[in-house]
């Protein structure tokens, strides 16, 4: 279903359009070929059924990640970002012995019990490759089979293994493309990393099965990304609202560089309003918002030009269901405030090795708790306030920290902000804020505070603000809360 997807789009476009990185420039066919190469390299190196990779957004990803799907095994990308003994705990529970890599992670893989194999050390441009005429065929997936494993961030505890079907993805990437009107003409620009299932659904499997160009930018540079975009003329990409966030803080750059752009689209975390306003002044083009999660493969809602609410996260995609509920599990009328649940092809088979996880996730009828409060309005919408874990109780009111964190940014002083909560024996929880202060500008706690005075309730307003040159993050620059608390 997943590599199909790349074979035809081979044969259906030999030459026009290709799959790029700085270092490296092939044609369809040019990737077939080193997949297929790639795949004999995973059939002589290990006989277990799952296979890691850990590289940054390139070529070489792409072609071992279908290379290792010919040779009929699960792909179990590694975020490099996480620490060694992090990396270490996801092997042991993903039961991996082979990882393929790059040369520039050799010291990172050195200490850890696999066998390494670097793409460097492959004669892949060569004769290791098999000719168009010579392709060994395409293994019989079920569409419930395992594709891949994605280990979570962990932004509220330990990574967990979220197992994906290839009807998982394919359902997911077919969807987003008939939805965004995605087509072969349409020119991708991968920032977002590949280990993520918002950069392996968007920047992977969307540009190969509607064979588009892609190209991937290794690591992320707001300078380098405008002119990445100028320079090929790319029209979809997809990014956090970090990304956003520092592109709109560029010192040069404007609307002509973003001429070609048709889809900016953001997700991962929520798009502040002065992001968006900003960004569309400086560039002429409105950042999309969207929404997923890994479990979900990921796409789940998303805006789009003829169909754009802002401040939701879009209408459903294609053969996705989303409901609001209440705590009983009850589904609220339009505009009812409650936990999201979300139903379709795209949600996953279960957690690695976790039954009782994937118990507390999934409901019998096939309905996934995403954690996430949130409505559905009456024209289809959906609106995102917060995290149900997150929600702060002060004196027995709720609090959805983005509410807060919406305010703060509006100051013109803050960059980012997150936040929390904090036990308080009096109230129950009080509220903690962290910010980011942008380039060259300073403010006060004291003065956030009195500028949050101004636009909440009083139970609202952070009873402290901590002011941090930068705030912990994961894989795709997602703030994570779980590390704030620890700071506190």
């Amino acid at each position: 279903m997943l590599l199909e997807a790349l074979l035809a789009s081979a044969e259906r476009d030999s030459r026009s359009n290709i799959v790029s990185d700085p270092s490296v420039e092939l044609t369809y066919p040019d990737l077939v070929r080193m997949a297929a190469g790639l795949r004999g390299v995973v059939e002589q190196a290990t006989r277990c059924d799952r296979v890691g990779l850990m590289m940054p957004s390139c070529v070489g990803f792409t072609a071992s990640y279908f290379g290792v799907l010919w040779a009929g095994r699960v792909v179990v990308p590694l975020n490099f970002l996480l620490q060694p003994a992090e990396i270490a705990g996801v092997i042991r529970d993903a039961g991996i012995d082979t990882v393929f890599s790059v040369k520039f992670f050799e010291n990172a893989l050195s200490s850890l019990p696999l066998k390494v194999i670097y793409l460097e050390d492959l004669p892949l441009k060569g004769g290791a490759a098999p000719s168009p005429g010579n392709l060994p065929p395409a293994p019989r997936h079920a569409p419930d089979d395992i594709a891949t494993i994605l280990y979570t961030s962990g932004t509220s505890g330990a990574p967990k293994g979220v197992c994906l079907t290839h009807r998982n993805l394919r359902s997911n990437t077919d969807a987003c493309i008939a939805y965004a009107r995605l087509e072969q003409g349409h020119r991708f620009l991968g920032i977002l990393p590949l280990f993520h299932s918002f950069g392996l659904t968007a920047m992977l499997h969307a540009p190969i099965t509607a064979g588009a160009s892609v190209h991937y930018l290794p690591r992320f540079s707001p300078a380098s990304l405008v002119q990445t975009v100028r320079e090929r003329r790319s029209s979809v990409l997809m990014a956090i609202a970090s990304m956003y966030t520092a592109m709109a803080r560029l010192k040069s750059g404007g609307r002509d560089d973003f001429a070609s752009m048709i889809y900016p689209i953001s997700g991962g975390e929520a798009l502040p309003e002065q992001t968006a306003q900003v960004f569309a002044e400086r560039f002429g083009v409105r950042a999309l918002q969207g929404y997923g999660m890994t479990e979900t493969s990921p796409v789940v809602s998303l805006n789009v030009p003829w169909a754009d609410r802002f401040g939701s996260v879009g209408k459903p995609i294609p053969d996705v269901s989303v409901t609001a509920h209440d705590d009983n599990g009850s589904p609220l009328p339009p505009d009812g405030v409650g936990e999201l649940w979300v139903r379709g092809p795209c949600v996953m088979k279960g957690y690695y090795n976790k039954p009782k996880e994937t118990a507390d996730m999934i409901t019998a009828e096939g309905w996934l708790k995403t954690g996430d409060m949130g409505r559905v309005d009456g024209d289809g919408f959906v609106w995102i306030t917060g995290r149900k874990k997150e929600m702060i109780i002060v004196g027995g009111e709720n609090v959805y920290p983005r509410e807060i964190e919406s305010v703060l940014t509006e100051h013109p002083a803050v960059a980012d902000a997150a936040v929390i909560g904090q036990s308080d024996p009096t109230r129950g929880e009080t509220i903690v804020a962290f910010v980011t202060c942008k380039e060259g500008v300073e403010t006060t706690e004291v003065a956030l505070r009195e500028f949050c005075r101004d636009k909440l309730a009083g139970y609202k307003v952070p009873r402290r603000v901590i002011i941090r040159a930068d705030l912990p993050r994961g894989a795709t620059g997602k703030i994570l809360k779980r590390k704030l608390h620890e700071l506190l």
